[in-house]
């Protein structure tokens, strides 16, 4: 679906010639092709997470919440590698950890956290966490991300820090301490554990997570290389108007959305 470009997208596109057009989220005329889309973005968004190389065995989980019924959501089978997951393996499950579609078992923690993220969160479509390399080392600081470049500052008094850490997240108690610390934020940091972000949709919590997992590189190297400066905050406020709203999150995917689809048409089915 194309469009002008709406306020939030003009600035940087600049000078717009008559009949330009942008992408912009697509709207359903029905349940099933709005679920149909959900899945295939959730099944490239596990394409994409594979091909950055945030897998860490069986870790990381990505869902997206069924428009038929807000307490199911789609979410990867249990075991399953990123590289290969399909919009057909995916597996529907409800709040309280009920199967209702699919043949394989669900991983615990993928249910506790994000069945209360989504149970907190009703403005959110999708959640995304793995174990990246750079967001698990950045986790383990303690630290909020602070505004050193223009890509952190999307996150700028826009992300949680949950500090209690208590081992593999299996209770639902801990799932809601998790949903707590996010907030009304876009994404908490879970230290020693690693990343958690959220969206509008499959695509906007992806992009997040991709570039959060960026800016937490760019933070420790800066932090290993001397004393970052920072952005005033006006100027990060400002930004992040910029760059960290809903449909910049979802733009900003768009060409990895792009380039995944072409190179793994497989996902699909």
């Amino acid at each position: 679906m194309s469009t002008p470009p709406p306020a939030a997208l003009a600035a940087a596109v600049g000078p717009v010639p008559q009949g330009f057009t942008l992408p912009m989220p697509p709207v359903f005329d029905s349940v099933e092709a709005d679920r149909q889309y959900r899945k295939e973005q959730l099944a490239a968004g596990f394409r994409l997470f594979g091909r950055f190389g945030f897998s860490e065995g069986v870790a990381g989980h990505i869902t997206v919440r069924d428009p038929e019924n807000p307490r199911w959501f789609w979410v990867n089978p249990f075991g399953m590698s990123f590289h290969q997951i399909k919009a057909s393996d995916l597996i529907l499950v409800d709040h309280d950890g009920t199967l209702l579609h699919g043949s394989r078992p669900v991983n615990r923690a993928a249910f506790v956290i994000h069945s209360q993220v989504h149970s907190a969160r009703p403005d959110t479509i999708a959640a995304a966490h793995s174990h990246s390399l750079h967001g698990k080392a950045f986790s383990s600081l303690g630290i909020p991300l602070e505004p050193i470049t223009q890509d952190a500052c999307a996150f700028f008094e826009d992300h949680g820090l949950y500090s209690d850490f208590r081992g593999v997240v299996s209770e639902t108690e801990e799932g809601k301490r998790v949903a707590a610390a996010l907030g009304d934020h876009k994404a908490v940091i879970l230290q020693n554990h690693g990343l958690l972000t959220v969206g509008q949709s499959v695509a906007e919590a992806v992009w997040w997570f991709i570039t959060m997992e960026r800016s937490c590189q760019a933070q420790l190297l800066a932090m290993a290389a001397g004393k970052p400066k920072l952005i005033d905050r006006e100027t990060a406020l400002i930004t992040r108007g910029q760059v960290g709203t809903h449909l910049a999150g979802w733009f900003q995917a768009r060409p990895l959305w792009d380039q995944i689809t072409a190179s793994d048409p497989d996902l699909f089915d």
